[in-house]
C-alpha cells in the first residue's frame, strides 16, 4: 500500500510539471483514411452508426479507471466515454500491454509529443472525450493512461473480448 501511495504521489508531482507532461490542450480529432481502416491486434476504429453500447470510464487523480475491467463481444462496436473527474490531464489509450509499455517509454523521452490515433483519447480536467472502437479479435487487451508517471502508478485496465 505504501508503494502505491508513493507512486501516486510521484505521478502527481510529475504530472503537475510542464516539463514532464503532455500539453494541456486536447489532441485534434483528424484521422486519415489509413488510421480509420488500420487493423490492430485489438481491433479497429469503429463506425459510429454501428455502436451497440456505451461504456464510460471515470478517470481520477488517484490514478485509477472506473471500471478497470470490462468484457465485450468479438465484433462489437463500443463507444467509450473517457470522463476526467480529476484536476490534471489524463488519457485513455487502448492497446496490448507490450504496445502500451513501449508508448509509455516514448512519452518519458518526449513528454510534449503530439499524437492522435483513433484508439487514444486525451482528456482535460473536467472534460469528456470519446473513442469508438470495434473489437474484431477475441483475446485480452489493455487500456492505460500514458501521461508520464500515471502508467507507473497503476493507471491501467483490462479488456476481455469473448469470441462470438
Amino acid at each position: 500500500m505504501k508503494h502505491l501511495l508513493f507512486a501516486a504521489a510521484i505521478a502527481l508531482s510529475l504530472a503537475s510539471t510542464g516539463t514532464l507532461a503532455h500539453s494541456e490542450k486536447p489532441h485534434a480529432k483528424k484521422y486519415s483514411a489509413l488510421q480509420l481502416s488500420e487493423e490492430h491486434a485489438f481491433g479497429k476504429a469503429g463506425d459510429p452508426k454501428k455502436v451497440t453500447r456505451t461504456i464510460t470510464f471515470n478517470m481520477s487523480d488517484n490514478m485509477q479507471f472506473d471500471p478497470s475491467q470490462i468484457t465485450v463481444k468479438q465484433g462489437e462496436t463500443v463507444r467509450f466515454v473517457a470522463k476526467n473527474d480529476g484536476k490534471i490531464m489524463h488519457e485513455l489509450v487502448i492497446g496490448t500491454m507490450k504496445e502500451l509499455k513501449a508508448h509509455s517509454e516514448q512519452m518519458k523521452k518526449f513528454p510534449g509529443m503530439e499524437h492522435d490515433e483513433p484508439y487514444m483519447s486525451h482528456v482535460a480536467p473536467g472534460k469528456n472525450e470519446e473513442i469508438i472502437w470495434q473489437f474484431t479479435k477475441a483475446g485480452e487487451f489493455d487500456f492505460a493512461c500514458l501521461i508520464a508517471g500515471h502508467f507507473e502508478a497503476g493507471m491501467v485496465g483490462k479488456i476481455k473480448v469473448v469470441a462470438k
